[in-house]
């Protein structure tokens, strides 16, 4: 039986730790001790997976990095965010692979699970491994590189039926990872020729995403001030059978709204500066804007003065039906809109309230108010939104409320007042 040590206990990490551990020994290591307390406990503070303690699992939790000694097998799942000016921030992968370095033993397989650019995977075993501890590749260790696919909050595509890309530094170390996948993938496994191919795969599958989103977007915007409806358009179209109806929105988030800039970074430091890569990013990034400043249009054609407004945003995570904060742009739009209205209030059911006011300083809301709002936002199509139903959501705005209806949840089009 393997020994696997899980490094990184997020929305990936976790609920790989979890399916691994029935069927292996299991250490799942976070630097985070509140959230190794909890866990210890079978908390999951994010709300993301939910699993019983000592349950047909063999997983110990811990954030001392000694307990991870013995394992053969390391699997790197932390964060690959971006910094201020959209160049990669790998200082959460540095600092797994030093902690690595200082682990492994002689034959013990390394495997990245994080988002990276082609080539980096390599590019840091190199370092930290053979460069500072002298450590040969297929020789003293394996590398192994196999992208998380988890889309959180959506219950039918969990970890073990999404079909999963592995790739390895040799045969033997690809024929480890066989054994290890596929006691917990369903859906099967694709083997990659090599890392930088897996690499590659991963850093695309989003990128796509995102400037399918961004067409999208821009239609709204052109729509919009042709007096068109997006929706009407899109129904319209969608009635062609090989037309991908994708809808408009914000573009958030710790994937999609992030890793095509890992792949244009690594694109320009090669010579090439990409086109439709970097304006779907473009695109996207504006629409917060976008809806603020065609919102104040709307209220003030219906002869509304948003400096007097009561304004209900109803959604906060940076999609539906998770609790996952990070790089949400509804953010983006509130920092927008609070400027321009009188008082601003925030729900989201999801979310972790003390998260949100220490990482955004924004208080989220309890409760909500009755006949209170002039104009009421619903930015996420939460299940606990659509199970409320429009009638109750319409009653915490006055007699006269604007309801933007951004994902249309309710609405076919956007506005009813």
């Amino acid at each position: 039986m393997f020994n696997i040590s899980v490094i990184g206990l997020g929305y990936v990490g976790l609920p790989l730790a979890i399916e691994l551990s029935r069927h292996f020994n299991v250490i799942g290591f976070d630097l985070n001790k509140n959230r190794i307390k909890k866990l210890k406990y079978g908390i999951d503070s994010n709300n993301d997976i939910k699993f019983k303690k000592n349950h047909n699992l063999n997983i110990f939790f811990t954030n001392n990095l000694k307990d991870l000694k013995k394992s053969d097998t390391y699997i790197i799942t932390v964060p690959t965010p971006i910094l201020k000016n959209n160049n990669p921030d790998l200082h959460f992968l540095k600092k797994a692979f030093t902690d690595v370095s200082n682990l492994i033993s002689n034959g013990n397989l390394i495997i990245l699970e994080s988002t990276v650019y082609p080539g980096l995977t390599e590019k840091l075993a190199n370092l930290y491994f053979t460069k500072r501890k002298g450590l040969k590749i297929n020789h003293d260790f394996y590398l192994g590189y196999s992208p998380e696919r988890i889309n959180p909050g959506d219950n039918n595509k969990k970890i073990t039926n999404i079909k999963k890309i592995i790739a390895s530094s040799d045969k033997s170390s690809l024929k480890k990872m066989n054994i290890i996948y596929s006691k917990i993938i369903k859906a099967g496994l694709f083997k990659a020729k090599n890392i930088k191919i897996a690499e590659s795969a991963k850093v695309i599958e989003n990128a796509q995403r995102d400037i399918n989103i961004a067409f999208v977007n821009e239609l709204y915007k052109i729509f919009d001030n042709l007096d068109i409806d997006i929706n009407d358009v899109l129904e319209a179209a969608s009635t062609k059978w090989n037309f991908l109806k994708f809808k408009p929105g914000l573009v958030g988030g710790h994937c999609i709204g992030v890793d095509p800039f890992y792949l244009t970074y690594l694109s320009k430091e090669k010579g090439y500066d990409p086109k439709v890569i970097l304006s779907g990013r473009k695109v996207n990034d504006s629409m917060h804007n976008f809806i603020v400043n065609t919102s104040i249009k709307k209220f003030k054609s219906y002869d509304l003065n948003p400096k007097k407004m009561k304004v209900l945003l109803l959604g906060f995570a940076f999609k539906e039906n998770c609790s996952d904060i990070r790089n949400s742009k509804i953010y983006n739009l509130y920092s927008n809109l609070k400027r321009k209205t009188n008082k601003l209030d925030v729900y989201d059911p999801y979310v972790d309230k003390n998260d949100v006011l220490n990482i955004y300083n924004i208080k989220i809301i309890n409760t909500l108010k009755k006949n209170y709002y002039d104009a009421i936002y619903i930015l996420l199509s939460h299940k606990k939104f659509k199970n409320m139903g429009y009638k109750k959501i319409r009653s915490f705005g006055k007699k006269k409320c604007v309801v933007y209806d951004l994902k249309n949840v309710f609405l076919k089009g956007n506005y009813s007042y």
